[in-house]
Parts: C-alpha cells; structure tokens; sequence
C-alpha cells in the first residue's frame, strides 16, 4: 500500500468541509451592501470601550485591532452568521473605574481566567447542558435587560459617558425602553471617555456643530427612513398588490442603502474636519508584538477584581443570550452553544498574552448587525478586514482618529442595536412567562447585575411551576374520592 494512502480520503474529507463551509457561510444572503452596512453595527458598544481602555489604561490599540479583526475573520467562516466580537464590559468597567486601575497584565489575566472557564464549560458539554435546560423567560428578562442599556449604564454610570438614568416607579415598558432614554442621554450630552471622575453631570450638546444635535437627528432620521424596522424588504413582488407595487419598490430602494456604514464613514470624516491636526499625529505602522509578563499576582487580582463579575455575564450574554437571538433571527440556524463558549476561549487564550482586549461574543452586538443589514458571516469578515487594515496601517496613532469621532453618531447606532435586541423579547407568550421575564429583566437593572437578575428569575420560575405542580405523585394530596367528600359531604 502506498504510504499515506490511508490518509488521503481523510484529508480529502477534510477539504471538502472546509470548502463547504466557506461557501455556505460566506454566502451573500442579501446585497453586497447591506453586508457593508450591517457590518459596522455594533460600533456602538466596540468603540466607546476600547477608546476608554486606551486612554485610560493605556491597552495597546493596534494589538487589539488586529487580533480582534483576525476574530472577526474567524467567526465569520466558523459560524456563518455576523456574530460579533466585543469587548468584555465588566473587565472593562473595573479596569478605567477603580482605584487603583488594573494594569494591562491584570486586565489580559482577568480576560484568560474567563475564557479558562468558558473553555472548560463548553468541552465538557456543561455549557449545552445550562442552554437546554434554562428557562427561554429568564434568557429574555436577561436579553432584555441587556437591550435597555447593552450592559452599559454599570460602564459609562462610572466612568460618565453620559447620565446615569434610573428607572422609577417600577418597570413602564409602554413608556418606552429606558435603553432609548440612556441613548438619548449619550446623544444629548457632551462625552469625556477619558474621564474617571464621579462628576453628576455633563455639558449639553449644542444643537450646532460637528458633533451637535442637528447631527445627531439627522443622522438617526436617516436611518429610520432608509431601515425602517429593521425587517428588510423580502416580500416577493409578485405577492404584492398592484396598487402597493411602486412602494414596495421604493423601500427596496432604500433598504439597499448601506446606511450604517454610510453614517459610520461620515463620523469618520468629521473626525479630521474637527480637528485638522490629526493629520500631524499619524504614525504609520502597527506596534511591535511582544508577550505580555503576566505573574501570579496579576492573575490574583485579575481574577477577583474582573473575572468574577465578568464570568456569569459571558455566560449568560455572550452564549446562551446569543444562542437563543441567533435561533430568533436565523430560524433553523441556531448556534451550538459548546461551540461558541469554546470560540470564547480559545480568543482569549491566544490574545490576551500578546495585549489585545479581552472579547467575548454579545447578543448586543449580533443584534446591531443584524438591524443594519447583516445576514451572513462574510459581514463580519469585511469588519474584520477593515480592523486589519486600520491595526496594520495607523497602530497605535489610530486612537487619535477614534478620540475625534463624533459620539451622537455613536449613540445612534447604540440605540438601534438595543432596540432591536429588545425586540426578541416579543415572542412571550403568556403572562406568566412576560411576569418572569419582566422581574428578571428589573433586577438585572437595579442591581447592576444580569447574574442577580437570572439567579431571581430561575428562583420565580421554579416557584410558579410549583405553584401548579400535581403533588399526588407524591402521596401529598387527598384521593378522589376523599376530595369529593370533602366537597359534597
């Protein structure tokens, strides 16, 4: 037998599952440009934090652009859907907001603590085992939660990106989701994402201006004229009344407009129109990699500090949240929650040594994508390329370019992703299940936290399926006949 024979099947095998995998996962499932579009929308959340790393502690821009674009890449062929990379928030929210400030050794060991324990959960089948079994209501009260302010009022109520707004007399869903009150405040309100400082409140936005209300307003009309609800225009024509045919036509036409990424370009535009001395700052080339000196003490307080309340979050949003959205937007394309817990920590794993920012995978960011034009994974493989191009070309000199970005237009694209996140949470169909969700999705919000939201929502759910639990199984309850006795004596 030849030697290797053996083998060439195989390999064969192997090839043609790859091959088969690119071409179903980078397959165009709408227009070249609603990939564009879709792509840059989960900026939203992306750019505020990793800007706020930078200046603050001082994480290392370029590094974290091209690994984070190589996880792009990556994801895109993997999962054939636009799911996101995105920083890990709570790492992040400890890192720029106590005192003292995690270093960079002490943020990269908080991000391998989480990816160990994600690694492990997802190869040993216990995180598959946590997505069959949890209930779909306290997977939505978290979505939900998250979708009112992405995880964000925990991070920017710290370090001030804008106001932090409360919710008073209880949860007043018909009033509007209080994620489109703190985008309005992110809009509103002048940002310093430098700033750590416990200040109450912020400078309003002028109503002129390159980074002014106008902008901001015209920017988010745009986008609701050319999105609309975020549902596409698939219907087919032929179906379509004679007389509705001319406007069918006309949101085909504005469906097709890259929207998302024309807005994203003009905030990159405005960003050396504001200050022209960008230009002068640029240093060509990205940074030398170089492993990081990561000592027990940095995994110590890395682990405690941000691994800790990092850890029920990744869990809970970056799999099974995403998981469940990917189900609701994709139908019959749900994701293996083994294999996206498992995509978190082999991320981690590899980056964090060299620097780049802890990431995880978000239902936030999935949910922007989608609302902007994304449907398959070659959205985020062009998100990807565009990161490697800019980590390869600006570095590190990048952060100057970000630091002018207008963040009205940030908080616009904010707003739609949450909206659209939120909107998952419509397929309750009974009280009951809104009741739990609902609960969960309060204390996920008061509490600043989504683990003590699902720790409330399990125990809820658990009390209401025992409220209607027949006890006679277990000889707790009167016979029939003892009943109708007791009944009609």
């Amino acid at each position: 037998m030849p030697d290797g024979s053996p083998e060439t099947p195989l390999l064969r095998h192997h090839l043609e599952g790859w091959r088969h995998r690119l071409t179903t996962g980078l397959r165009l499932k709408t227009t070249l440009l609603s990939e564009l579009s879709g792509s840059v929308g989960d900026l939203g959340t992306y750019i505020p934090i990793v800007l706020a790393l930078t200046l603050v502690s001082n994480l290392d821009l370029s590094t974290t652009l091209i690994f984070t674009a190589l996880y792009n890449i990556a994801t895109g062929v993997v999962f054939g859907t636009p799911m996101p990379v995105q920083p890990m928030k709570s790492i992040a929210a400890v890192a720029v907001s106590e005192t003292p400030h995690l270093t960079v050794s002490q943020i990269a060991a908080a991000g391998i603590s989480t990816a160990a324990v994600l690694l492990f959960l997802g190869a040993t089948g216990l995180m598959s085992f946590l997505y069959r079994f949890l209930p779909l209501p306290v997977v939505r009260g978290v979505q939900l939660s998250q979708a009112m302010y992405l995880n964000f009022p925990k991070f920017i109520k710290i370090i001030r990106f804008f106001i932090y707004c409360k919710l008073i007399d209880g949860f007043e869903f018909e009033k509007g989701l209080a994620f489109a009150f703190s985008a309005i405040k992110y809009i509103r309100y002048n940002q310093d994402f430098s700033k750590t400082t416990a200040t109450k409140t912020t400078d309003p936005r002028t109503w002129l201006g390159l980074d002014g209300l106008v902008l901001a307003l015209t920017c988010l009309l745009f986008l609701i004229l050319t999105t609309g609800d975020g549902g596409g225009n698939e219907n087919n024509t032929s179906i379509v009344p004679t007389n509705r045919r001319r406007v069918h036509k006309r949101l085909k036409i504005l469906s097709a407009i890259p929207s998302a990424l024309i807005v994203f370009l003009l905030g990159l535009i405005l960003c050396f129109i504001r200050d022209p001395s960008i230009f002068n700052d640029i240093k060509f080339g990205p940074s030398r990699f170089h492993v990081l000196n990561i000592t027990w003490d940095d995994f110590k307080v890395g682990f405690l500090r941000g691994a800790v309340p990092q850890i029920p979050l990744s869990v809970l949003n970056s799999v099974i949240a995403v998981c469940k959205l990917s189900g609701d937007l994709f139908p019959g394309t749900e994701l293996s929650a083994t294999k996206v817990s498992i995509s978190v920590g082999v991320m981690n794993l590899v980056g964090c040594w060299f620097g780049a920012m802890p990431v995880c995978h978000g239902a936030g960011g999935l949910a922007g994508q989608y609302r902007f034009g994304g449907r398959s994974g070659l959205s985020v493989v062009f998100l990807g390329l565009g990161k490697l191009v800019l980590g390869l070309l600006f570095g590190n000199s990048f952060v100057r370019i970000l630091s002018g970005f207008p963040v009205g237009i940030l908080g616009v694209l904010l707003l739609f992703a949450g909206i659209e996140l939120a909107m998952a949470s419509r397929d309750m169909n009974s009280k009951e299940e809104s009741f739990v969700m609902l609960v969960c999705a309060a204390v996920s919000l008061t509490g600043s936290s989504a683990a003590l939201g699902f720790g409330c929502g399990i125990v809820l759910y658990l009390l209401l399926k025992l409220r209607e639990m027949d006890y006679s199984c277990f000889g707790l309850s009167k016979s029939t006949e003892e009943d109708e006795f007791l009944i009609n004596p």
